[in-house]
């Protein structure tokens, strides 16, 4: 369990648990406050079907965050990472991400890929900070309001 500074006197302890399709009606709120285009439930349910990683980021019962990640063939792939809106620079996504880059080194996973969209200055920031480095641009990879977004491809190697 963690604790997240909400101001300088006020802190919140939060810790994670595996995702169940009964947090699909508490995280999908979160997915469509974050994305444009976001992930239907259909989405999440085939992921948790499919027997991916999935872990949900909570205080007191209520869902602040989530990931989605695949492994396999010594390779891992963050496919989502989400804070809710109200949640965010609190450090839960640098929280989140530690997990992840953990559950894969658990799963023999010896790096990660994720993609993200190139407007995510964020994120990118985020998983630059984390040790990601820049692979290559996927043109024109996510949907966008008018036409499509390129995706930057970041990895990282991991040291299990």
């Amino acid at each position: 369990m963690s604790h997240v500074p909400l101001s300088e006197n006020r802190v919140v302890a939060h810790g994670l648990r595996a995702m169940t399709v009964a947090d699909l009606p508490l995280i999908h709120p979160i997915e469509l406050a974050s994305y444009d285009h976001p992930w239907s439930i259909g989405n999440f349910a085939d992921s948790l079907g499919a027997g991916y990683s999935m872990w949900v980021l909570e205080a007191g019962g209520d869902v602040m965050g989530y990931y989605a990640m695949m492994a396999a063939a010594g390779e891992a792939h963050l496919l989502n990472l989400t804070i809710a809106p109200d949640w965010r620079r609190h450090g839960l996504g640098r929280d989140l991400l530690a997990h992840c880059l953990a559950r894969a080194c658990e799963q023999q996973a010896g790096s990660v890929f994720l993609e993200v969209r190139t407007s995510n200055t964020a994120a990118i920031s985020l998983y630059h900070s984390s040790g990601f480095v820049d692979l290559a641009v996927r043109r024109a990879y996510y949907p966008a309001g008018e036409g499509r977004e390129d995706a930057l491809i970041m990895k990282k190697d991991l040291a299990c």
